[in-house]
């Protein structure tokens, strides 16, 4: 065997959902074997990777991966019983137990459930493609973006925005409604650049954070109070001067109509609102108006409520009132999504076969497996779900319901899993998926702009088949015609990349990645933002991003509709991430759960007095839909009042067998669906 230094390294790239998608190269030991990850020399991954990444040798060659298909034994719990059985056996049930729901409920009845375990466009979206063949129910993808996309298109028009790369070109950063230590380390780094040179970093967020630990200073305001803020700031920025006329003119709908409304929303106003003193608002909002190389990062955080696009929408004002999108290393961006609006999807989604058939809200997930006729649009009961790349029994809102769903025996379900999650264990068949190092695939990012081609670097685990593999066999079974399902994963790609006008799969693949940037002009929108009027809207038209739409505020502002504390529940939530976890990845990797070590609740020491709880001991938190046990932690970067549980631990992490999301409403966010996970108020009492 090699030595770890005479390692030969394979590019590849991160599949996890998160914004940095990075370059990366991984040590090969052995066709099956991998070492260590490093972070590849890409101008934004710039050689960093995160640490659960960089010792992903502990999840692929983890010893309780899913290695064969498995059929459950016994009666449907938590604790389900399995026994193995043949690929062709597992895949010949699902097939049947597919067409027995369509001959007796119709294809509506079967509902295929995704989300982003991978960031892949062919692993991940090709669900789409036997969606679409088949007929079945559409999902509304709802669990992250939904809330920030509709704040941030309803006044910049598409989800594109600022190069990050020219953070360090920046005088000043501010990290809003997200923790980059946590979540996007490759970000962390840029901004080190930055603060070299004298840029100063700012954060909001509702608690101390590893990044706001960071920070010249940290607004430490209440959950779903961001609109008030960011709109106080402009109170500030309009009067005291520091706001450009003369872009405002040219580029936004600001007229003295806003100009008034801004004039009663004060800082004092703010304050009581938020729970920062009026100076904190103050200093932020000078400093924020005398630095034009001022670059907003916007995260999802502050979206995560029932307000969240209206708070999203006043913060993406700033840079339009001051007119910093003007400069070099200033502006904002959320997403570089709308980057690859050109990547022709036809084949891998199978486009081509849209169907007009009802769009379940994958965040309802509860209410429509326990039969709502609301939320099943007033169709057929789902009778068959197929799942793969999300583990809803944990990460979805209302995780009772969604459990008393999955629990249904006339529910046939099957999970195409890389382990035994919350999720899988409800399964009737459990079918074993590759990870990223094992299959092909094409990626594209919402941190940079860079399009990216991966080859297998390992063999399969056991008898681990890719999400393509399983779909095209299962395609097979149900006689679904279409050219994407006689394609191999490379062939997908390599036509998708060509029809896109990018290079072809071996190119992109030799070369590593293709950068899709915009020139500086293009990504600030010099030449016109992407709305109708190629105007940035202070005034949002919301019925542009989403249907409910009817009470939304004209102008930017806080909107107080919130699960906001009472005398039942007297506490704000807040379901962070965590740093060693990713979602449900990572929680059953050795080195991640040991420096996580346990659920905890963070509570401020005088709140922890006041309920006569010591640290370290165990509470009971209630919200109105549901409650748990966990212990407390006596934490000082938080305001009285707010609590907050790191990362999403499996539900077995848990005495009573139920994670955060007990506790969290699955109640849409406004105007177009959207999970409100920060957005929720709790009581906490000794257990």
């Amino acid at each position: 065997m090699n030595t770890p230094v005479d390692l030969p390294r394979f590019h590849s790239t991160c599949p996890h959902d998160c914004p940095s998608t990075c370059a990366i190269e991984v040590e090969k030991i052995d066709s099956h074997t991998i070492g260590r990850v490093y972070g590849a020399d890409n101008s934004y991954t710039q050689g960093v990777v995160c640490a659960k990444v960089a010792r992903y040798a502990e999840r692929i060659h983890h010893p309780d991966r899913l290695s064969q298909p498995l059929r459950r034994s016994n009666k449907k719990s938590a604790d389900g019983v399995f026994e193995p059985i043949t690929w062709d056996d597992a895949l010949d049930i699902v097939a049947e137990e597919v067409q027995s729901t369509i001959a007796k409920y119709g294809a509506e009845a079967f509902w295929p459930y995704h989300y982003a375990g991978t960031m892949g466009l062919v692993q991940r979206d090709g669900i789409n493609r036997f969606r679409n063949c088949l007929g079945t129910s559409q999902q509304h993808n709802t669990f992250c973006t939904t809330l920030a996309d509709a704040g941030w298109n309803v006044g910049v028009g598409a989800k594109r925005g600022a190069d990050s790369r020219l953070i360090e070109e920046s005088d000043l950063i501010v990290v809003w409604g997200g923790n980059p230590v946590n979540t996007q380390v490759n970000l962390m780094h840029h901004i080190a650049t930055a603060k070299k040179r004298g840029a100063k970093l700012v954060v909001v967020d509702p608690y101390k954070t590893g990044t706001a630990k960071q920070a010249d200073q940290h607004l430490m305001l209440r959950p779903g109070t961001d609109g008030a803020l960011a709109t106080a700031v402009m109170h500030l920025l309009v009067k005291e001067g520091y706001a450009d006329r003369d872009y405002l003119s040219k580029y936004t709908d600001f007229t003295a109509v806003t100009e008034k409304h801004l004039s009663e929303k004060t800082p004092q106003w703010a304050a009581d609102i938020t729970g920062l003193s009026v100076q904190e608002i103050i200093t932020f909002a000078r400093l924020y108006g005398e630095n034009k190389k001022s670059f907003i990062r916007v995260g999802y955080g502050f979206s995560r409520s029932r307000n969240g696009a209206v708070n999203v929408h006043a913060v993406t004002c700033l840079p339009a009132l001051t007119g910093a999108w003007k400069e070099r290393g200033g502006g904002a961006l959320y997403s570089n999504g709308a980057l690859y609006s050109n990547i022709d999807k036809t084949l891998i989604e199978g486009l081509d076969r849209v169907s007009d058939v009802r769009v379940l809200d994958q965040s309802r997930i509860g209410d429509i497996l326990t039969g709502n006729p609301m939320d099943l649009l007033d169709g057929p009961p789902i009778k068959a779900l197929f799942v793969q790349n999300t583990n809803p029994a944990v990460v979805a809102p209302e995780s009772n319901k969604v459990i008393k769903g999955l629990l249904r025996e006339d529910l046939f379900v099957c999970v195409h899993e890389q382990f035994m999650t919350d999720t899988a264990k409800f399964a009737d068949i459990v079918l074993p998926a590759t990870m990223f190092l094992e299959h092909d695939d094409l990626y594209v990012a919402g941190g940079h702009t860079h399009v990216q081609m991966t080859k297998k670097i390992v063999e399969p685990f056991g008898q681990c088949r890719s999400n393509h593999q399983v779909l095209c066999e299962l395609a097979a079974r149900l006689d679904l015609e279409h050219p994407g399902f006689n394609m191999t994963e490379w062939d997908l790609c390599d036509h998708t990349l060509k029809a896109s006008g990018l290079h072809d799969a071996e190119t992109l693949y030799k070369e590593h990645w293709q950068d899709v940037a915009r020139d500086f002009e293009g990504s600030n929108f010099l030449n016109g933002f992407d709305t109708p009027d190629k105007k940035f809207h202070f005034s949002p038209d919301w019925s542009r991003v989403g249907p409910n739409y009817q009470s939304m505020p004209t102008m930017p502002d806080h909107w107080e509709v919130t699960d906001e504390s009472s005398g039942s529940y007297p506490y704000r939530l807040v379901a962070a991430p965590a740093r060693q976890f990713l979602n449900t990845t990572f929680t059953e990797t050795p080195t991640s759960v040991k420096r996580e070590k346990r659920p905890a609740l963070l509570v401020h020491p005088d709140d922890l007095m006041a309920l006569s709880i010591t640290d370290g001991q165990k509470v009971r938190v209630t919200s109105a839909c549901g409650n748990l046990l966990v212990h407390a932690k006596a934490f000082e970067g938080v305001q009285s009042g707010v609590v907050i549980m790191e990362s999403i631990w499996p539900n077995s992490a848990f005495e009573e067998g139920v994670g955060v999301n007990a506790l969290v409403s699955a109640e849409p966010g406004f105007p177009n669906g959207g999970g409100v996970f920060h957005d929720t108020a709790v009581k906490v009492e000794s257990a």
